[in-house]
Order: C-alpha cells, then sequence, then structure tokens
C-alpha cells in the first residue's frame, strides 16, 4: 500500500531530514522523492510504502500535521488511491 506525502512552506533546513526521519522511524519506506526549491518557497513529493508501518496511518499523518505546525509547512499525507483519484480528470 502506498500514500503521497506533499510538503509545501518556506524554504529552510531539514525539511526533508525531518519528513524522511519520521518515516523510517515507523517503517515506512520512501520510494520517490521531488522537490523544487522556487525563491524561498519549499515544494515536495514524496511517494512512501505503508505497507510496513507500525502504526495506524491516522496517527502518522498527526505526527506529519505536528511537524508541520512546528515548522510552519503545509504537510498532507494520503492514501495513492485517494491521491489519484482527486486528480483524475
Amino acid at each position: 500500500m502506498k500514500a503521497v506525502i506533499t510538503v509545501v512552506g518556506k524554504d529552510t533546513v531539514g525539511i526533508l531530514a525531518a519528513v524522511s526521519n519520521e518515516c523510517a522511524k515507523h517503517n515506512i519506506n520512501v520510494l520517490e522523492v521531488t522537490q523544487s526549491i522556487l525563491q524561498d518557497l519549499f515544494a515536495m513529493i514524496m511517494l512512501v510504502d505503508i505497507s510496513g508501518a507500525n502504526i495506524p496511518f491516522s496517527e502518522f499523518q498527526d505526527i506529519l500535521d505536528g511537524i508541520g505546525k512546528n515548522k510552519a509547512l503545509s504537510i498532507h499525507c494520503m492514501h495513492e488511491d485517494i491521491f489519484n483519484a482527486m486528480h483524475k480528470i
């Protein structure tokens, strides 16, 4: 099972590290990462494998939300199926 994590906000040191460390801590494998920095705006999309996660998905979402609030970022995490359904034409 896969999920998509999106991160948007002001560029600061350690954003990628904070999110990927949280993934590693909960046995969530990062499959793909793309990121861009436009002037001082950071944008990242991660595709992760949550099939081996050691916590419930909703709890992981709450943890990422807390990181986002702490770092003044917008972080969203959703199942790949929901992400794909939302972006179908």
